[in-house]
């Protein structure tokens, strides 16, 4: 019902997203009291300061990125798994980054248990990704910005995409970055709204 009632009406319908997240158990990636609501049309709070993408955003996100079998991907943020288990069935293998190890470790084990093997959760600064383990072919933030670090750029492959929402004052819009000639060029996806992660906000100006 998901898929037919938010993703497919939302013009998604390229075969690998659909088919991976009628495949993926949403309800299994958030905390045992929010199960009955893991498949609503809105991002989902799991946790204080983390939220899950609502489905049409992490849907379209990956349709703009245009995932491929042979794609090593980096998700920033995954909260539980859910978003690095919807990118596992459709790519090679997923680097995904936490910044509170417990939550990290609990990500880690529920993909474990739901059988998702091409998959590793990082704990660290969102904002610092994973560079050891990159250069990646998508890089998916799964919550707001206002800014992305070059720290982070600098980890995606050249040729390669990267998604995430920005936020501008009360509005939210996805872009997609392509990097090409070691620059990422950002061009808008559509309107979206999520929570701004830690150490992706606009560094302040100090005037005199």
């Amino acid at each position: 019902m998901m898929v037919d009632t938010q993703v497919r009406p939302s013009d998604v319908t390229k075969f690998p997203i659909i088919d991976a997240m009628l495949s993926v158990p949403r309800e299994a990636y958030v905390p045992d009291s929010k199960r009955e609501a893991a498949y609503i049309g809105e991002n989902l709070q799991i946790d204080s300061d983390r939220v899950m993408l609502e489905p049409r955003t992490l849907a379209k996100m990956l349709e703009a990125l245009n995932v491929q079998p042979s794609h090593v991907a980096l998700d920033i943020g995954c909260g539980l798994g859910y978003s690095t288990a919807v990118l596992a069935q459709m790519c090679d293998f997923v680097v995904a980054v936490e910044d509170e190890e417990g939550r990290a470790q609990e990500a880690q084990s529920i993909l474990s248990d739901q059988g998702v093997d091409n998959a590793a959760v990082m704990s660290g600064p969102l904002a610092e990704g994973a560079a050891k383990s990159g250069p990646y072919d998508i890089i998916t933030i799964q919550g707001g910005v206002e800014d992305v670090p070059q720290a982070l750029t600098d980890q995606l492959r050249e040729g390669g995409r990267i998604a995430c929402v920005f936020l501008e004052g009360t509005l939210g819009v996805v872009r997609v970055g392509h990097k090409l000639d070691g620059v990422v060029n950002w061009r808008f996806a559509f309107n979206a709204s999520a929570p701004i992660l830690a150490g992706f906000e606009k560094a302040k100006v100090f005037a005199l």
